[in-house]
């Protein structure tokens, strides 16, 4: 571990945390040199648990100790540890928000779609969300209510973005998740249907019935849709799916968040009925 200190916010050391965009961070035309940022002690200790290839943490100088603590064996890993004070930290992205505790890491490998729904029984499927912290509060409901991965349409937000990994408490790490091929979303139906799920849209249509209804959940798999923020499911997808389900509102609500809802009904399909 070799630790350097960070005196001047012109460093380049410093452009991962500060002046990369994250479509540079992403670098699409060299994967192998894409990067992922992360934010607070919990996210970094994560990171390094499942293995991330971490290059780089950025911490304040008060909390090398409490970092060594959390993260067994650091001195001993090929990490760079980059050390300022809480004044230079602050100005790189908000004190408040790190709580001083910085990371960057090469972007894990993308997962295929068959990868994550060999042997799943639970899946969450996401069109068109764009909201970075919907998609990481997903996330993180998905890894607490036991949902065994997550299929993205192209058109989805990145849950690699660092606003979404932070919000997800680092949970984009834990919960198994893939783009979906294109033409969407035929070609995922078509798998879905091959490996037995059952199809379930999040939906206020006419065919909907009350997530609490006695006939839902109880299919070996289930693969549960939800639209964007906006608009919601788009029509193929409608017309595609087995069933519709809505959250029954009171007090004339029309509808939750999706994050929300997403919470409502990994509850009530997956941890609750299925133990």
């Amino acid at each position: 571990m070799a630790i350097s200190r960070i005196t001047s916010l012109s460093d380049s050391r410093l452009d991962p945390y500060l002046r990369l965009s994250e479509r540079q961070l992403r670098s699409v035309l060299h994967p192998d040199e894409a990067l992922v940022i992360l934010e607070s002690l919990f996210v970094i200790k994560l990171a390094f648990e499942r293995g991330l290839d971490v290059t780089s943490v950025l911490v304040d100088e008060r909390h090398v100790d409490a970092l060594e603590r959390a993260v067994p064996g650091l001195g001993e890993k090929d990490v760079d540890v980059l050390v300022a004070d809480r004044d230079l930290l602050s100005q790189v992205t908000g004190f408040n928000v790190t709580r001083g505790y910085m990371a960057a890491a090469r972007r894990p490998a993308a997962r295929g779609l068959r990868d994550v729904l060999e042997g799943a029984r639970s899946i969450a499927v996401l069109e068109g969300l764009v909201d970075v912290s919907n998609l990481g509060a997903i996330f993180r409901n998905a890894a607490a209510l036991g949902v065994d991965g997550v299929v993205l349409a192209p058109e989805c937000a990145d849950p690699l973005n660092r606003r979404a990994v932070r919000v997800s408490m680092g949970n984009v790490f834990l919960v198994p998740w893939a783009v979906a091929p294109r033409p969407w979303p035929g070609t995922l139906l078509d798998e879905l249907r091959q490996r037995g799920f059952e199809t379930v849209a999040m939906a206020l249509d006419e065919r909907a019935v009350r997530l609490g209804d006695p006939s839902l959940g109880h299919d070996a798999k289930t693969a549960l849709f939800f639209g964007t923020e906006g608009t919601g499911l788009t029509r193929p997808v409608l017309d595609g799916v087995d069933r519709t389900v809505i959250i029954p509102m009171a007090r004339g609500v029309d509808s939750l968040n999706v994050a929300a809802s997403s919470a409502v009904a990994f509850w009530e399909l997956f941890a609750r009925r299925r133990g």
